[in-house]
């Protein structure tokens, strides 16, 4: 019998090529998602505390078990939303309902310690871990975990709220999705671009 670590692939590197220096660049954050995903937060260039996220997703068709790194988008995450919705409308509604007062919490970082205090391991994953367990039966449906889904949707939150403290596409996006809105208008909400 194989332990786990014998049969799941290494973690692979979450170096990062800067677009304008054309050097590789360390995440500022790692976040380790049940063995299933890999998510890194960088220092983007649109604000002082603008943060690139990317991800990697285990992939047993890769030769080195991961995914290419991806850049979550509103779109990735409402469409999964989407399709839980389809399977369970009440539960993934109350998810919803709980990630619009998630954004009311929000602010914008003000400080690199602040920025460095929230953004930690210890901080994040055993909050979302314990935020998941209400909604767990959700991961039966859709491509990400609820897991998954909490951490990149706050992070996505963070994001907003760092670059423009006025930000509202993300809480659109909920306002429609909790709304029952037609999915045309919340495929428009989620890929609405606004020079990012």
């Amino acid at each position: 019998m194989s332990s786990k670590s014998d049969t799941w692939p290494k973690l692979p590197i979450m170096r990062l090529k800067d677009k304008v220096t054309k050097e590789y660049v360390n995440p500022l954050q790692i976040f380790q998602i049940n063995d299933t995903y890999i998510l890194a937060i960088y220092q983007g260039n649109i604000s002082k505390f603008d943060m690139l996220l990317k991800y990697r997703q285990r992939n047993s068709k890769n030769k080195s078990g991961w995914s290419n790194q991806r850049t979550p988008r509103h779109i990735h995450w409402a469409v999964d939303i989407l399709i839980k919705m389809h399977q369970d409308k009440k539960l993934t509604k109350k998810l919803v309902t709980f990630l619009l007062s998630e954004w009311n919490k929000t602010i914008a970082h003000k400080t690199k310690k602040q920025r460095l205090s929230d953004l930690t391991i210890k901080k994040l994953i055993p909050r979302t871990a314990k935020e998941a367990k209400q909604f767990y039966k959700l991961n039966k449906y859709g491509e990400y975990s609820v897991k998954f889904l909490l951490l990149m949707a706050k992070l996505l939150m963070q994001q907003e709220k760092n670059n423009l403290k006025t930000a509202y596409m993300f809480r659109k996006l909920l306002e429609k999705l909790e709304a029952g809105e037609d999915i045309f208008s919340i495929v428009q909400s989620a890929t609405y671009r606004g020079g990012r």
